[in-house]
C-alpha cells in the first residue's frame, strides 16, 4: 500500500518532476486553467511528447509509472491539426511518432451536429451520408458520449481532454450545469479506481469565478497559468500551484508554489523553480 501511495506518473516536463517528486500521484485529475497563451497548452504538449519518448525507450525511476496509453479527447478540433500544431511548434521529426503514440477520440462531429454550422465544413462523405449521420446524432449529448469513449480508456493510461472550454458555456444554465459537475466527479472516482491521470484544458475568463471555482472543487489539482507584468512593458508567462490535493504542503514547505515560465521550441514549456518573478 506504501509503494502504491508513492506512486508518480511524470509529466515528462524535465523542469517541473524533480519539484513533485517525480510527477503527480497516479490517479490525479488535474485541471490546467490558463489565460490565452500562457502555457496551460504548451504544458499538455511537452507533456504528451516528452512520455510519448518515455514510452519508447521504456526507461522511467522508482516509484514511477509510465502511462500504459496516452489518449487526447478533443471537442471541437482535428486530429491532424492538433499534431500538425505540434509539429510545427517543436519538431517536425514528432508528427508521425505522435500519430502513433497518441489515441485520438474526435467528438467535434457530435459537438458541431448541434450547432448551425453547415456538415459539409466539418463532416466527411456526401452530403446525404453527413445529413443522415446528423439526424442520428441530433439527440446525442456530449456528456454521454464522453463518459463512453473514457469508460474505454485503459488503466494507468494518461487522458489529455481538449477543451473544457468548448462546452462549458453552453451547460452553465438549469439542471445541465449539475450533470456536468456530477460527470466531474464521476471522473476523479473513475480515475481513482483506474488509476488514470487526466488533464483538463480550460481557458480562463469564459466563465464566471464562481463556475471556475465549482470546477476546480471537482479536481485533485489546479494548476493556474497567467501573464504577469514585470516592468519595462516587458510580460513573463508563470504558472502556480492553486490547489493540488496529496502534494501541496510538500510544495509549501519548499516555498515552491509559484513558477516563472519559458517556453522554447527546442524543450517546449519549462518553469524555473523560483517562487517570485522578478
Amino acid at each position: 500500500m506504501h509503494d502504491r501511495l508513492r506512486q508518480r506518473m511524470p509529466t515528462g516536463i524535465a523542469s517541473l518532476d524533480p519539484v513533485l517528486d517525480g510527477g503527480v500521484p497516479a490517479g490525479s485529475v488535474v485541471l490546467l486553467l490558463g489565460e490565452h497563451g500562457a502555457g496551460n497548452v504548451e504544458f499538455v504538449q511537452t507533456s504528451i511528447m516528452h512520455l510519448s519518448l518515455l514510452r519508447r525507450s521504456g526507461t522511467a525511476g522508482e516509484h514511477l509509472l509510465l502511462p500504459g496509453g496516452i489518449v487526447y479527447v478533443t471537442l471541437t478540433r482535428m486530429r491532424e491539426d492538433i499534431l500538425k500544431e505540434m509539429a510545427l511548434s517543436f519538431n517536425p521529426d514528432f508528427y508521425n511518432q505522435l500519430g502513433e503514440e497518441i489515441v485520438f477520440h474526435d467528438l467535434s462531429e457530435l459537438y458541431f451536429d448541434a450547432s448551425i454550422v453547415p456538415p459539409d465544413w466539418y463532416g466527411e462523405g456526401s452530403a446525404i451520408e453527413r445529413l443522415r449521420k446528423k439526424q442520428r446524432r441530433e439527440d446525442g449529448n456530449i456528456l454521454a458520449e464522453l463518459a463512453r469513449v473514457l469508460g474505454g480508456c485503459p488503466e494507468n493510461s494518461l487522458i489529455v481532454l481538449d477543451s473544457l472550454t468548448g462546452i462549458t458555456p453552453s451547460l452553465t444554465r438549469g439542471p445541465e450545469w449539475h450533470e456536468f459537475i456530477a460527470f466531474l466527479r464521476g471522473l476523479q472516482q473513475v480515475a481513482k479506481r483506474r488509476n488514470i491521470t487526466i488533464y483538463l484544458l480550460l481557458t480562463s475568463g469564459i466563465l464566471d469565478r464562481s463556475r471556475e471555482l465549482e470546477i476546480a472543487d471537482c479536481v485533485d489539482a489546479t494548476l493556474l497559468f497567467r501573464w504577469e507584468e514585470t516592468g519595462a512593458q516587458r510580460r513573463q508567462r508563470v504558472m502556480y500551484f492553486e490547489k493540488f490535493r496529496g502534494v501541496m504542503p510538500r510544495l509549501e514547505d519548499k516555498d515552491l508554489v509559484k513558477f516563472a515560465v519559458k517556453i522554447s521550441a527546442a524543450e517546449g514549456f519549462e518553469v524555473r523553480n523560483i517562487r517570485m518573478v522578478i
